[in-house]
């Protein structure tokens, strides 16, 4: 026997190994706890008309529903590339598509119930530029909101509905799958055709899917982040502004994939499918992007200061002042130096609780960064810092809101991709086929 086999699952194998493992009632009872209280300081404040819970609710909003379009859109790369490394663990982070239609009636209350608490030009503040008062047309600015993240949501929900129904089709129900999704899961078996051509014709449209993905996430974000965020700061504007704070997003994905890898390894027993690999791989990712961040965030404020133009400098100059410089000063030692520094050596990868904190560090900093984008815009140089019950309520409802959609749908649908990872057929999605007749397609094409 060589000494580098390696032992591939079969089907049932894998099947036995993954299956009728729900999350325990208690920590989906605990998330459902933290979405309770959200949801009732929210209500308190909303009702109490206080700006600061519908602040709360905007930036919260941003750094939830950005981590769960990047997980889709890092799938999607996975489709681009045709990548075989990720297909134990890359449902791990497709499961985050269960926040966006959560995310999209969220952002139907912030659009049409907020008024001027979060948005201070729409009616406390004059808008003295005749391009930016088209732009920020209320009608406008609605109707784009709504097209722009309904889009999104019906394309992200389509690529993953694709990738699971592949997996749903192959795998038997479970006794402890998710009754709410029951006749979804009927639906697709009862579709569900020859082993062969549902390979082909599935990987074809996920190709096409999957561009549409990753295009959305590129352009629609920074327009999503100019509106509900630059423009809190009436008189910014900044042309690396928007990838400045998706790729943000982006970071804490990568850091919650690695947090996912650890818990779902665990709580699956699947250390031989979840690997050391995996976490060595994924590890090398939150290093990279550590690094592209704070190049972005540093060339951002290179930019700013070197050009030395008012309708910039204002907004940096503001969060290195009192009350927000320690903040500001939090963010990078959080997200960038204790990352950057802790993530050079392969043995902090592996080990997980190092890892992990270095994963809350991260996001924590990319909170308090989501934040920072928001807040001072609005109380300017405060004599102190706005931040309390409002911020820490509405942060860990929506926490346990995005767990308790996350959970449900993992246990509502296979944990891994069982298809790919056992079918018979599955090499040749490395050579594309026409999905009618099953010839492979010429080169060119």
């Amino acid at each position: 026997m060589s000494l580098h086999a390696v032992h591939v699952p079969t089907r049932e194998e894998l099947i036995r190994a993954t299956a009728n493992k729900p999350v325990s009632k208690t920590l989906k009872l605990a998330f459902a706890a933290l979405a309770a209280i959200g949801a009732i300081v929210f209500i308190i404040g909303a009702v109490r008309g206080e700006d600061r819970a519908w602040l709360a609710l905007m930036f919260n909003w941003l750094f939830f529903t950005i981590i769960a379009s990047a997980g889709v859109a890092f799938a999607a790369v996975q489709r681009l590339t045709t990548a075989r490394w990720s297909r134990p663990v890359i449902r791990f982070i497709e499961g985050y598509v269960a926040w966006l239609p959560v995310a999209f009636v969220l952002l139907l209350v912030i659009l049409f119930f907020s008024g001027s608490h979060i948005f201070t030009w729409a009616g406390r503040e004059a808008i003295h530029t005749p391009q930016k008062a088209i732009y920020l047309d209320p009608t406008f600015f609605k109707l784009r909101g709504v097209v722009l993240f309904g889009l999104m949501t019906f394309f992200y929900c389509w690529f993953v509905y694709r990738s699971v129904r592949l997996d749903v089709g192959v795998t038997p129900e479970e006794s402890t799958a998710s009754g709410w999704a029951k006749g979804m899961r009927a639906k697709m078996r009862a579709s569900f055709g020859e082993e062969r051509r549902e390979l082909h014709s599935t990987h074809s449209i996920l190709g096409k899917i999957a561009v549409v993905v990753c295009l959305m996430f590129g352009w629609f974000w920074p327009v999503l982040i100019w509106d509900y965020s630059m423009t809190i700061s009436l008189h910014f504007q900044q042309t690396m502004y928007g990838w400045q704070v998706f790729m943000g997003g982006f970071l804490v994905m990568m850091m919650s994939f690695q947090a996912m890898q650890y818990f779902w390894r665990r709580h699956l027993g699947a250390y031989d499918l979840i690997t050391d690999s995996h976490l060595h791989d994924v590890g090398k990712l939150c290093f990279a992007f550590t690094a592209f961040w704070g190049y972005l965030t540093f060339s951002q404020f290179l930019v700013i200061w070197y050009g030395n133009m008012p309708e910039e400098t204002h907004w940096p100059r503001l969060r290195l002042s009192d009350p927000w410089i320690g903040l500001s000063t939090a963010v990078v030692i959080l997200s960038f130096v204790i990352p950057f520094f802790t993530l050079l050596s392969k043995a902090a990868k592996l080990y997980a609780p190092v890892m992990l904190t270095v994963a809350l560090c991260s996001a924590t900093g990319i909170w308090i960064h989501r934040y920072l984008e928001i807040y001072p815009s609005v109380y300017g140089e405060a004599a102190h810092l706005p931040f309390g019950l409002w911020e820490v309520g509405v942060g860990l409802g929506m926490l346990g809101l995005f767990g308790l959609v996350y959970t449900s749908f993992m246990d509502a649908f296979p944990k891994v991709r069982v298809f790919l990872m056992t079918s018979k057929y599955r090499d040749e999605v490395q050579v594309p086929v026409d999905p009618k007749t099953m010839e492979p397609l010429p080169a060119h094409e």
